[in-house]
């Protein structure tokens, strides 16, 4: 009798090759975990689901004591950068292009302290990584890549609530490098990998004023505050500034001698132009935006919302907001996009800006034009951009001669040096919080022609120009 061998072997099908580069990063810190506990989607994004990211990988870390490390999770994510190569997800560039980042460019990670669980005999158990932290991951990522906007280390994500949706002081988010993932190139392109760092509202607020990449150098410096690797543990309750007080006279010396690097808030204000003679008619902002299409270009439209001075600083107030500043205003504007051919000058302008922003103004001028920068205050409509007379550049429209000039959505005021001492006299306690003034509040400058005046808006002002 003749047998027969029937084989019938199933071939494990191979990952992604962009998949497959993350995991091989992953291994070489994880050798013992090459399946780790993982979130996947069940409906996947380019099926129409609504979660872009594959994949969460949760990996248990053991920590370093030498370096004062404790255990914690490791969280990373499948699905910002390109995984499949074939344009179901991100559109396939020039693969011959070395410098080409893959998909979004970065992945982004996350470690939560591990707290020790014990059963109900007083011995410790194996515990489980959270979900949250997955669910919160794939919230930043459906940011993402509905804005079409970047993260990089140094920006700030103001979360406004818990991260865990308990009562934690843990409330906001600032982004850093992973300390042990470092850029890959994929078959598709390099990819970061850039950590979520839980942090509280002083914090934020301190790294919105000053820098994130200096607030969190300061909280890299104790376990307390995440340590080396910035562990963010859930249960902290005070702030880097409260446990060591040392560190914001540290951050205030520094902010004095190099300045801030926040270029720019989402804020309310208005303006109309003053003539010599005459004040001309006005036309609501809106009149002006149903004129211009309001797109953002430049050479790297998809850079991060909040970076350092040196990539172009930027904002955005939360996730849900749709009307935050994509890009620092001096690098976004290029004159194709422009509802006029060339700026308009203007001989003399009227700002008012809502008083919950008057803070801003004392950080324009003392933190921001004194070092020869800018400061962009944005809108629904419109953008305006205080500019030092060191700014320079393609899209600077103004001069000493013309200070003011509307260039299509974009509004600039040049900042002269000789009045900016004034200025931060006039508006160094706008930024004291005890400060109580009231409204209006206006400042003048007759020779410039110009006044700011601190206000409550209301919807009846006119804001623009014939």
């Amino acid at each position: 009798m003749d047998k027969k061998t029937v084989s019938n072997p199933t071939k494990p099908i191979a990952p992604p090759a962009g998949l497959q580069a993350i995991i091989n990063q992953c291994l070489k810190i994880y050798p013992d975990q090459p399946n780790p506990l993982q979130v996947t989607t069940v409906v996947k994004y380019w099926l129409g689901g609504q979660d872009p990211l594959d994949y969460i990988s949760m990996y248990r870390n053991d920590g370093n004591v030498e370096l004062n490390i404790p255990p914690h999770w490791h969280y990373v994510t499948f699905g910002l950068s390109d995984l499949h190569g074939d344009g179901r997800v991100h559109a396939c560039d020039d693969m011959d292009n070395p410098d080409q980042r893959s998909g979004m460019g970065f992945e982004l990670t996350f470690r939560l302290v591990k707290k020790p669980i014990t059963n109900s005999h007083g011995k410790q158990q194996e515990d489980l990584p959270p979900i949250w932290p997955a669910n919160l991951l794939q919230q930043l990522a459906r940011y993402v890549f509905s804005t079409g906007n970047r993260l990089c280390a140094g920006d700030n994500v103001p979360w406004r609530k818990s991260l865990d949706n308990s009562v934690s002081n843990i409330q906001h988010m600032l982004i850093a490098e992973d300390p042990q993932l470092h850029r890959i190139l994929s078959p598709f392109g390099w990819v970061d990998f850039c950590q979520i760092v839980g942090v509280t509202e002083e914090e934020l607020n301190q790294a919105s004023w000053w820098k994130g990449t200096g607030v969190l150098s300061l909280l890299g410096k104790d376990p307390q505050t995440g340590g080396e690797w910035l562990i963010t543990d859930m249960n902290r309750s005070q702030s880097v500034f409260e446990l060591f007080p040392k560190t914001l006279n540290e951050l205030k010396q520094n902010l004095e001698y190099d300045g801030s690097d926040l270029a720019g808030i989402n804020a309310d204000f208005m303006f109309k132009e003053i003539p010599k003679s005459h004040i001309k008619a006005e036309i609501d902002s809106k009149t002006i935006n149903a004129q211009i299409q309001m797109k953002l270009l430049n050479d790297n439209i998809d850079a991060p919302l909040m970076k350092s001075e040196s990539n172009d600083a930027r904002f955005f107030e939360a996730m849900s907001c749709s009307n935050s500043l994509d890009k620092s205003a001096m690098s976004i504007i290029r004159s194709e996009l422009m509802s006029q051919p060339k700026a308009i000058p203007l001989e003399g302008l009227e700002l008012k800006i809502g008083p919950d922003y008057a803070k801003y103004l004392a950080l324009a001028i003392k933190d921001r034009i004194r070092h020869g920068r800018h400061f962009t205050f944005k809108n629904d409509n419109l953008a305006l951009t205080f500019v030092s007379e060191s700014v320079t550049g393609d899209g600077v429209a103004v001069t000493k001669r013309e200070p003011y000039a509307l260039y299509g959505y974009w509004l600039q005021v040049l900042i002269t040096d000789d009045i900016v001492s004034q200025m931060i006299e006039s508006f160094k306690y706008l930024a004291d919080p005890n400060e109580k003034f009231d409204l209006p509040l206006t400042f003048e400058y007759l020779d410039k022609n110009l006044s700011i005046i601190i206000d409550n808006l209301t919807q009846e002002l006119p804001c623009g120009l014939e």
